[in-house]
């Protein structure tokens, strides 16, 4: 993937930080954005931890290329202003949407209001992951297509959850997952005749800072790493059929078996179900 320039916005820490990481390994261009540049303010970040500059310190000995970008995406212009720096040196050829608010303070004054019923959601929250993570992500694929299609050669991808098809503890979580998959599905619509694909793509669980420090609650036997489901990414560019997938909501488990991929320990994660959920149906 050395000619290959992606872009992964919401990069400091997490899947984003992994996708990134995953796609370096291949020698992609790796472009980030993030709101935490230094370590310091990442100390003082709801999640206590991840912000660019580790994530430099982590890429040194990748082969890609590797561009940190400090984006609010909450301000549209910002969002922007990365993706028309990025044209401004080259082509933009994958776009991941994973900037993502809407787990931040899942716990205020000690109460966790994130399993709260929709009618004790606070309206932050709404905003985080409507007006903050669909709008950017609405708003970088609406600046990075122009180029995709002239080039007839792109692929979006919308980092999205089973959230979108199951309850999965709060409904404003699953309406912006569901969400997620229809703006993948109609902007394959519209993007299919020239050639450029967009897709929705779930990961298990993950390993990410958050996860880990909760690690007693959790049965890791069939986790997955942050860079899981980047080498899932460049495992799609690289597919023939990539045109088939796309509009349809995929798991990255499922493709990794496609594909032949592995994670970083070796292992191959059990793709989820719904009845690993608890649905039936």
């Amino acid at each position: 993937m050395e000619r290959v320039v992606a872009l992964v916005t919401g990069a400091s820490r997490g899947v984003g930080k992994g996708i990134a990481l995953a796609l370096l390994e291949q020698g992609a261009t790796v472009h980030v954005t993030a709101r935490t540049l230094t370590k310091a303010q990442a100390a003082s970040h709801p999640q206590e931890s991840g912000c660019l500059e580790e994530l430099v310190e982590a890429a040194d000995a990748l082969p890609g290329k590797l561009t940190i970008h400090v984006c609010d995406h909450q301000n549209d212009d910002e969002t922007v202003r990365v993706i028309n720096s990025i044209h401004q040196s080259g082509n933009l050829d994958i776009l991941v949407n994973n900037a993502w608010p809407g787990y931040e303070n899942m716990v205020e004054n000690n109460d966790f209001t994130w399993g709260r019923p929709f009618w004790e959601q606070p309206t932050w929250r709404w905003d985080a992951m409507m007006g903050v993570a669909l709008r950017a992500a609405f708003v970088a694929a609406r600046a990075s297509a122009p180029d995709m299609i002239a080039r007839r050669r792109g692929l979006i991808v919308n980092i999205s959850f089973w959230a979108a098809e199951l309850y999965e503890g709060n409904a404003i979580y699953g309406m912006s997952k569901a969400a997620a998959n229809k703006m993948a599905a109609d902007f394959a619509h519209e993007l299919r005749p020239h050639n450029v694909a967009a897709v929705a793509l779930y990961p298990g669980l993950v390993r990410t800072e958050a996860v880990m420090r909760a690690a007693e609650y959790f049965d890791l036997s069939n986790s997955e790493s942050p860079q899981f489901i980047g080498r899932v990414i460049a495992g799609l560019w690289r597919d023939r059929q990539l045109l088939e997938k796309s509009g349809k909501a995929l798991i990255a488990a499922k493709l990794a078996m496609e594909f032949g991929i592995s994670d970083i320990n070796g292992y191959c994660p059990r793709p989820l179900t719904r009845e690993d959920f608890g649905d039936t149906k």
